[in-house]
Parts: C-alpha cells; sequence; structure tokens
C-alpha cells in the first residue's frame, strides 16, 4: 500500500477529525494547541521528527478508519522502521500530544459547566443535589427529605495505588498551559494580548516537551504525600465549601446568603497515602506520623489564609454593626493573649470590632500550625465556637449577610477539614496480625516486623492526641476471612501500650476481597459485633459501621461479571443484617480507577446499588489518574461531587429502592446463569496449566514493575508463576496496556449468550440498574481494545489455544453488547464518550505499536542477557503514552 502524498494525507486527518462531532471551540483549542506542539517539534526536536511523527500519525489514522490489513501493516512497518532513539521521541511527541488533548478535553467540560451554571432550568433530575432534594421531598415530603440532607455524606478516600503514570513535574506544566489555554480565550478581543498567550503556551509546550516523562526513581511515600496536598491546595480547600454554596443557593432562592443554610458540610476526605501499609515495607509509623504532620500544616495555613483575608474586608463599624456582649467579651480574651499584635491591629481597625476579632482569630490559628503553645487552640471544636460568636453577632446586629457570606464559606472549611484536613486511614494484611500476634503469645523476642506493627497503634494515638480522633483511628483489615482478624487488631493495640496504657480509639474496618471472603461476610460480621471490645466501640458510635468491600480482587478472583454479582448480593446481604441488627452500616466501596477495578461512572453505580445498602451514605476509594481526572480542576472537582452526593441522596427514594430490589428480584435466573457461565468461561482462562507465565509472556507485566509510578511494589512474591500474589492493579494495568482490556469485560460474553434471549436482555437492560452499569462499563472498556493490536501481543506468547480463547470471548462479548444495547457499534447511545474514544485510539494505536516493537525485542533477546535498557526506555515511555491517551488505566 502506497504511502499518502502530503496533500493526501492532510485530506484523511481533515475528514477523520471532521467525522466526530467536536464542538467548535473544543476543535480550535486541538487545532492551537497540536500546532504548537508541532512547532516545539521542529524547533527542539531531532531533525525530521516532525515528518516521522505525522507519517505515523496518518498510518495509524488510515488503519483506523479502513481497517484493511494492509493498512495495518504499512502503520506496523513505519513503527519497525525507527532507529530505537527515533522510536523514544515519537513516543514523547505522541505523549505530549494526549496531555494537550486532554487538557483541551478538560476545558470544554469546564466551558459547558460555567455555561450550565447560567442555565439551571436546563439541569436534569438527578444531577445535582438541589435537584435531587426536589425529588425526594416529592416521593418523601419536605421533612423527611430535609433530614435525609442534613445526614447526606459522601467520602471519598485518597489513595496512593501506583496507576498515575506522569510525573508531578509534567502535571505542573499541564496545569500551566491549562491556565494559559484560559487566558489565551479571554483576550481573544485583544491581538496584542492573545498573541503574548500564545507566546506563553508555545514556551510552556516547549518546557512539558522538554521535561523527561519518566520519573528517576519511585517515590517515597512521603512524595505521594505531597502529591495528594496539591489536589487540596489547589482545588478541594475551596471547592467544597462552594459546593455547598451552590446547593443552599438552589434551595433557598434569593434568601440564600441572608439566614442560615440548610445544607450542612457533607463531604468528608480521607486517605491512605502514608497509612496503607499493606503489602508497602515503604510505609512506616513514622511515614504515618509524618503524613498527619503534612496533611495538618497545609489545612492550617489554608485556615489562617481565608480568616485573615475574611478579616480584613470585615470593615464594619461598631455603629452601623454593633458587636455583641460575646464578642466584646472574646476581644478581650484573645488581646489578654497576644497583646502586641491586638495593640496593632486595634490601632488600624479602632472602630471595626468584628474584623479587629477576626484577624486576631486568624493569628491564633497560626500559632496553632506553628505550635505557640501560650496561642494555640487546643481543637477545631475551640476555632468553630468563636466563629459561631462572631456570626451570632453578626446576626444580631442585622448583618446577616456578612454572618452568612464568605464567614459561612469559613466554617463549612473547619467542619468539613478540622485541624487535619484528610481523615487519615491505616491498613494492613490479617496475615501480618496473625503472625505478630503469635509471636506475641510465644514470649519470643519482639522481631522487628512485630515492633513496626505496634508502634503504628502508638503513631495512630500521637495522631489522636496532636489532631483530634478525626485525624486517625480507621484500621481496614486486608483479607478478613474471620471474626478474630478484627479482634486481632484491639488485642494489638492493647499490647502497643501496655497494661497501664490507654490504647487508641479505633474503628476497626473489615474489608472482604475475594469471592469466598464476599459470601462468607455476613457471619463474620454477627460474630465480631459480640466480642467485647469491638461491641464497646459500636456502642460508643451509635452502633455505626463500615464494611469494605474490595472490587479488584474479587474480579481477579472469579472474572468481572461473577465479581459485579457478588458484590451485589453481598452488599444486600450485609444491608439485611444490619438493619435487623440496628446498625447504621457504611459501605466503603474499593473501586478503582479502571473498569477492571470498579470503575466508570460513581454516580450511576451508586443508584445501582441495593436497598439499604446507601442510605445517604457513600464512602469510596479515589486514586492515581483518577484523583487528578475528577479533583484536579475546581469546576470539575465541584461538578462530580454534586453528581455523585446527588446520586447518594436518591439511591434510598422509595421509587429507587423499589427499582433495584424489583429487578433483582425479576431478573435472578438471569443473574445466576451469568455468574455461573462467566466464572466457568473466566476459569478456563485463568486456570489453564502455564497461564500466569503466558500472561506475563503477553503483557508488558513485568515491566511495569520497573515503571517508577508509586512506592508500592507490583506484586506480594517474586513469581509469576501464580496470580495469587499478583497484585490486582499490574493485572488491570498490564492488560490495558496490551490493549486487551480483559480484566474489564471477560467473560460477559458466554454469560448473555447462555442466557441467549436478547428482547429479555435488551428488557433487562432497561430495567435493571446493575446490569445496565455493568454493560455500559464493559462497552467503554471495549471500545477501548483494539483486536488488531491485541492479537500481535497474544502472538508473543506460544499459547495458540489461550489467544484464541481471548479473542473468542472478546468477539462474543462485542457482538452481545452492541446487540443489546444498540446502534450498530460500541458507545452507540453514549455519543460524547464514544467521540472521546474515537479521536484518541488512532493516537494511542501509534504508542501501541512503538510497545509493541520494543516489547517483541526484549520478548526475543536470550533469557540469559541482560536487557537492552534503550529498548526498556522505550516500553516505560509507551506505557505511560498509552496510559495518557486511555486515562482509566488501574
Amino acid at each position: 500500500m502506497r504511502e499518502p502524498t502530503p496533500t493526501e494525507a492532510l485530506d484523511l486527518v481533515g475528514r477523520y477529525e471532521a467525522g466526530h462531532e467536536i464542538p467548535e471551540r473544543m476543535r480550535g483549542d486541538v487545532r492551537l494547541l497540536s500546532t504548537l506542539l508541532g512547532r516545539v517539534l521542529r524547533e527542539s526536536g531531532t531533525p525530521g521528527l516532525y515528518e516521522d511523527v505525522e507519517r505515523l500519525r496518518v498510518a495509524t489514522i488510515q488503519a483506523y478508519t479502513d481497517e484493511t490489513p494492509e493498512a495495518f501493516a504499512r502503520a506496523e512497518q513505519i513503527a519497525q522502521s525507527f532507529t530505537t532513539e527515533r522510536a523514544d521521541e515519537v513516543a514523547r511527541a505522541f505523549t505530549v500530544y494526549f496531555h494537550l488533548a486532554n487538557l483541551a478535553e478538560e476545558h470544554q467540560r469546564v466551558r459547558v459547566l460555567r455555561e450550565r451554571d447560567g442555565r439551571p432550568e436546563k439541569e436534569d433530575a438527578t444531577d445535582s443535589v438541589a435537584a435531587a432534594f426536589v425529588r425526594l421531598a416529592a416521593e418523601v415530603g419536605d421533612d423527611t427529605a430535609l433530614e435525609r440532607l442534613r445526614n447526606l455524606r459522601f467520602h471519598p478516600v485518597f489513595t496512593a495505588h501506583p496507576t498515575e503514570a506522569r510525573r508531578r513535574a509534567v502535571s505542573s506544566s499541564i496545569r500551566r498551559v491549562a491556565g494559559l489555554l484560559a487566558e489565551y480565550e479571554d483576550s481573544a478581543r485583544d491581538g496584542a494580548d492573545q498573541r503574548r498567550a500564545e507566546r506563553r503556551i508555545l514556551a510552556e509546550i516547549d518546557l512539558l516537551w522538554r521535561t523527561a516523562p519518566l520519573r528517576p526513581q519511585k517515590p517515597s511515600p512521603t512524595d505521594e504525600v505531597h502529591t495528594i496536598m496539591s489536589v487540596f491546595d489547589e482545588t478541594l480547600f475551596t471547592a467544597v465549601p462552594k459546593v455547598y454554596r451552590r446547593i443552599d443557593d438552589a434551595l433557598q432562592g434569593i434568601a440564600a446568603g441572608s439566614r442560615k443554610p440548610v445544607v450542612r458540610p457533607f463531604v468528608r476526605v480521607g486517605s491512605w497515602v502514608g497509612g496503607d501499609r499493606d503489602g508497602n515495607p515503604f510505609v512506616t509509623a513514622a511515614t504515618t506520623r509524618k503524613a498527619a504532620a503534612i496533611a495538618s500544616e497545609h489545612v492550617l495555613l489554608g485556615l489562617e489564609r481565608a480568616a485573615t483575608r475574611i478579616g480584613r474586608t470585615l470593615t464594619l463599624d461598631a455603629v452601623s454593626t454593633p458587636p455583641s456582649a460575646e464578642v466584646e467579651a472574646l476581644w478581650r480574651r484573645l488581646k489578654d493573649s497576644d497583646e502586641d499584635a491586638a495593640a496593632e491591629i486595634a490601632k488600624r481597625s479602632p472602630d471595626e470590632p468584628h474584623r479587629r476579632v477576626l484577624l486576631l482569630i486568624a493569628r491564633k490559628i497560626g500559632a496553632t500550625r506553628t505550635r505557640d503553645a501560650d496561642l494555640a487552640y487546643p481543637d477545631a471544636d475551640a476555632l468553630l465556637a468563636d466563629l459561631a460568636l462572631v456570626q451570632r453577632s453578626l446576626v444580631d446586629a442585622r448583618a446577616p449577610r456578612h454572618a452568612y457570606g464568605e464567614l459561612q464559606s469559613l466554617i463549612w472549611q473547619v467542619q468539613t477539614y478540622g485541624f487535619h484536613l484528610t481523615e487519615l486511614e491505616v491498613r494492613q494484611h490479617s496475615a501480618v496480625h496473625r503472625t505478630v500476634l503469635a509471636e506475641l503469645d510465644s514470649g519470643a523476642p519482639i522481631s522487628e516486623q512485630t515492633e513496626e506493627v505496634l508502634d503504628v497503634f502508638r503513631a495512630i494515638a500521637h495522631i489522636q492526641q496532636r489532631y483530634g480522633l478525626r485525624a486517625a483511628g480507621r484500621y481496614i483489615v486486608s483479607f478478613t476471612q474471620s471474626a478474630a482478624d478484627l479482634d486481632a487488631v484491639h488485642r494489638l493495640a492493647r499490647h502497643a501500650v501496655g497494661p497501664s496504657g490507654t490504647p487508641p480509639v479505633l474503628d476497626v474496618i473489615p474489608l472482604f476481597e475475594t469471592f469466598a471472603d464476599l459470601q462468607a461476610a455476613p457471619g463474620i460480621l454477627a460474630e465480631i459485633v459480640t466480642h467485647p471490645a469491638f461491641a464497646a466501640r459500636l456502642e460508643e458510635t451509635g452502633r455505626r459501621l463500615e464494611v469494605m468491600l474490595g472490587y479488584s480482587d474479587s474480579s481477579k478472583d472469579v472474572g468481572p461479571v461473577a465479581a459485579n454479582l457478588a458484590l451485589y448480593e453481598a452488599q444486600a446481604l450485609i444491608a439485611a443484617w444490619a438493619q435487623d441488627a440496628g446498625i447504621e452500616l457504611t459501605l466503603f466501596h474499593g473501586r478503582g480507577g479502571a473498569l477492571g477495578r470498579g470503575g466508570g461512572p460513581a454516580n450511576s453505580a451508586v443508584l445501582a446499588q441495593p436497598p439499604h445498602s446507601v442510605d445517604g451514605r457513600f464512602k469510596l476509594t479515589e486514586q492515581g489518574e483518577v484523583i487528578f481526572a475528577r479533583y484536579g480542576e475546581p469546576a470539575i472537582a465541584m461538578r462530580h461531587i454534586d453528581q455523585v452526593a446527588a446520586a447518594v441522596l436518591l439511591a434510598s427514594s422509595p421509587s429507587n429502592e423499589q427499582r433495584n430490589s424489583a429487578a433483582a428480584e425479576r431478573y435472578a435466573d438471569v443473574a445466576a446463569t451469568m455468574d455461573r457461565t462467566s466464572r466457568a468461561r473466566f476459569f478456563e482462562l485463568v486456570k489453564a496449566p502455564g497461564f500466569a507465565p503466558w500472561f506475563a509472556t503477553v503483557t508488558p507485566m513485568e515491566e511495569i514493575g520497573l515503571l517508577a509510578l508509586g512506592s508500592r511494589p507490583a506484586r506480594r512474591g517474586l513469581s509469576v508463576e501464580s496470580l495469587e500474589d499478583l497484585r490486582a492493579i499490574p493485572w488491570v494495568f498490564a492488560w490495558t496496556q496490551a490493549r486487551i482490556n480483559l480484566a474489564g469485560w471477560f467473560g460477559l460474553g458466554t454469560a448473555l449468550d447462555a442466557v441467549g434471549d436478547e428482547a429479555r436482555l435488551r428488557q433487562a437492560y432497561r430495567d435493571w440498574p446493575l446490569l445496565r452499569t455493568l454493560i455500559d462499563n464493559v462497552a467503554m472498556s471495549l471500545a477501548k481494545t483494539d483486536e488488531r493490536i491485541a492479537r500481535r501481543y497474544l502472538e508473543l506468547g506460544d499459547r495458540d489455544d489461550l489467544a484464541q480463547l481471548v479473542l473468542d470471548e472478546m468477539a462474543l462479548t462485542r457482538d452481545w453488547v452492541v446487540r443489546i444495547t444498540g446502534g450498530g457499534e460500541l458507545l452507540a447511545n453514549k455519543p460524547v464518550l464514544q467521540r472521546a474514544v474515537k479521536l484518541r485510539s488512532p493516537y494511542v494505536d501509534a504508542l501501541s505499536l512503538l510497545q509493541l516493537r520494543a516489547l517483541r525485542a526484549l520478548r526475543e533477546a536470550p533469557q540469559d542477557a541482560p536487557a537492552d535498557p534503550e529498548l526498556q526506555r522505550l516500553l516505560l515511555l509507551s506505557v505511560s503514552g498509552v496510559a495518557a491517551g486511555l486515562q482509566n488505566t488501574g
């Protein structure tokens, strides 16, 4: 097949991009950014780089659009023809392109959100908390709806699971480009300003191109803590109170901001970063202490700055806004403890009592941060009490808009984040606890591991004493298989402090991960609530209990279909048990970013949960690239929180619970057939002799361990002879990189085929939220696969039987998903998502071909020869690029 002429190539690319209905302004952003990248490649790349990038780009678009073997072979030949050094540059160029394309798409989302803010009447009834409240009130009455709104809780927990392939330096550069793109748009009416903005974007893209895309070494747990802090500093600290404000504005109308808000703070942010030590030897008790200290430093600095800013603007004189007696007394107390500062403030603001008090409060927050014992607040409640005095005084002085304006936002921030910012959670494997207890019971000398485990409990006690009980106290037990696994935590806490010490206050959370553990969960819970220490804590909390469900290991255990059905069944049984036992249950969902790990749109997943399993409370893990996709930009973060919280509010509505309950009963036979047949098909693959080493051969699983993604090791052991010790993250990540995405869909085609009744399955897709969510997620997963590229990866192994099994199931699943969802192709019923996937796919193909070239060469090298470092680097560059292109990778 001949190579197209430059004119033909330009026409091909133009037709391809025009064939997808990209909003005009987004098309302009992509055109601007890609044109500037082209200039950078010409100016800063080696001679001929731009032309080589274009050759491969045109070839992969041609191969994607006409799907002929000849077109695909030509794209392969071009990728193969590059020297390793040139392939390295080309991979970097495509990766930078993805970063810029993702940025343009994000910019368009922000644009749409801002336009929607001006048209609230267009909002969907399930799309915001305010609209969801109106719908709920229509079903249960205003009083009940208001009570549920006030008890609403959304609790994302940020983890350090390593699926974010970008360096922090790269992420920072992308954020700067985003800001400059907004400036460029704002300066559209001034040609000189726009040229200056374009020049600065060009310089930033040049910097992005020149920045090494791979981390030179794995980040430490402390590095990961600092990375997460950037999300709070740049987004969440200010975005969360804006969410509350938006809801209150919608519910109270023109009275909003002039009277007490209806909404209560419903967001709580957790973190495993610096606390999750399950299989990560680099997370120590010292790390946990440091993580808490870093988080507290960030939130106190934020509160200090906010209080100072608000105080400076509160220029209300004593005549128009007289202070209450309580505020006058507060001024005297604050003045007595900080005399010099009080004298200076009083001199500048002699007749502005509320301003004077708030500026001294800001000083007191600063003293808390610097640990000035004479001036510091003892805890966040003491700060809230002072702010409440100021607020009441303003209300009494007939200045309610100042009482419930910016001051209310500060109060919301303190209520949400306290002095700790994140509620740090500790996680450890049940087997470690059993080993340590056995050693302690034997009376043998204490080993280094045992001392470290005990020191973790001392660290939790220290954090609670210094930052408050909310700062730490949740202790998650991985692979909980018995009530004794949970009781072990309380026993170890007592060992840690000795007979005369006071153990930390602990909420012990079981994590049920495997298929068998999920089935055993209700029985284990029924037993543990009778254990004295567990029962005592249950009574202290008003019989509140958290139970965590693992999505990733259950999916690796029995396949994605059976795992989803088992998770639903486990939730239903646990929720029913909790209701009977009078327990307020919060289910903690260990969802990952990838579809094979329970990923996908969180709000639709919430609405598909069993009756009584949500009840206004939703907690889930957020990780890797998903953290920055959902919370890295303020407008998107606000929208995500609002959408998920709306779903949480509506999940317990009578209509939603009745729909889910009725569908589960009506399609119980379908579920049973799908469970049985999908598991059998999955086992046919993963239990085949030699499957594990074959998997390691046909995917870059081994090489992913070389990528400095995070501090956490890729697997618990050293062997790839068994999947037992392989973590779910590389299991999913490796299949994704091979463009197979097997962890997200394998077995569904066989399951649907076993049911066989297409009309009934179509009806089930419409009526049964669980099936619809499962099929929609599989459709997205399959849309990101590529059968031709998948075949090339599968050819790296010597097992045609396993390769054919994968390809047959892929084809069968694709066929059934298209038939059930309609439209003739994947994602036809989700055009915006389909457009995003299709626009990226040819460019991902280019990186996949470069990755295949490197992987094939590494596999063909003699086993006893050292790996070629240039090939390894090319492979890792392509891994980073594919992750950027596919987005939800792990």
